[in-house]
């Protein structure tokens, strides 16, 4: 695991401590991996199937993760790329705002 993807999930982690999602998703950071978020939290991708897949570079996460960027408005300027269902990625959109 890169140091990267490592802090990406301490940050993750950090983010989500007591909260729980009703489905699962992927956070596939371009050329980095993946991390996986459940209701089990958050861990690194193991390749099982996920809800919902949300593709962005390193850069855009970190700006979501530390509130400089909403995770709605990194949607719809293209920042993200979004495949799956749509009410797991709200879930998610919620827990990191």
């Amino acid at each position: 695991m890169s140091d990267d993807l490592a802090k990406a999930l301490e940050a993750l982690r950090k983010k989500t401590e007591g909260e729980t999602l009703d489905g699962s998703v992927k956070l596939d950071f371009i050329d980095l991996g993946a991390l996986r978020l459940d209701g089990d939290g958050a861990r690194m991708d193991d390749g099982a199937a996920a809800d919902c897949t949300i593709v962005a570079d390193l850069e855009t996460f970190r700006r979501m993760f530390e509130g400089d960027l909403s995770p709605t408005g990194a949607f719809m300027t293209g920042k993200i790329k979004i495949d799956g269902d749509m009410g797991v990625a709200m879930k998610v959109a919620s827990l990191l705002g």
